[in-house]
């Protein structure tokens, strides 16, 4: 079993329960979080990928189904800004500590502000990375967000 990201290291320190999930990742998948849903054998709606995007000059972090789009107006709104656009992958993972298909939202080298879309807490367990491709944290809406210190808000697309 996978110890040791960032992640895992928070969440046992915070004391929230959480299943890891792993499965073999394929580097030519098209989409990580696509493959996750699949390999785990779950619906898209349940599993979560972890986007940094700038709004209004600062980084936050948007966690959305993986067969959603995040929308930046809503993420925009939701943290009280004006305009947001995608962050450069070399600067997500700059900021975050993680590869980009691996970033979790748990962990990251900087605070960041984060907003999970409402749709989350409609699912008793969510799965977002756990650090690295291959490698899913499956943990309660309610867990995700104290671990993240985070909203929910209506931002996927």
């Amino acid at each position: 079993m996978a110890t040791g990201t960032p992640a895992l290291v928070e969440l046992a320190r915070l004391g929230i329960d959480f299943t890891l999930r792993e499965y073999d990742h394929d580097p030519a998948a098209a989409s990580f979080g696509l493959e996750a849903a699949e390999k785990l054998g779950l619906p898209a709606d349940q599993v979560f990928k972890t986007l940094v995007a700038d709004v209004d000059g600062n980084h936050v972090v948007a966690i959305v189904p993986v067969n959603h789009q995040v929308s930046l107006k809503l993420l925009a709104r939701a943290v009280n800004g004006k305009k947001a656009a995608m962050a450069d992958p070399t600067v997500a993972q700059r900021i975050t500590g993680y590869v980009v298909g691996g970033i979790s939202p748990i962990g990251q080298k900087k605070k960041l502000v984060t907003v999970i879309d409402e749709t989350a807490e409609l699912w008793d367990t969510v799965l977002v990375s756990g650090g690295r491709r291959g490698l899913d944290i499956e943990l309660a809406p309610s867990d995700l967000a104290r671990a993240c210190d985070a909203i929910f808000a209506a931002i996927a697309d």
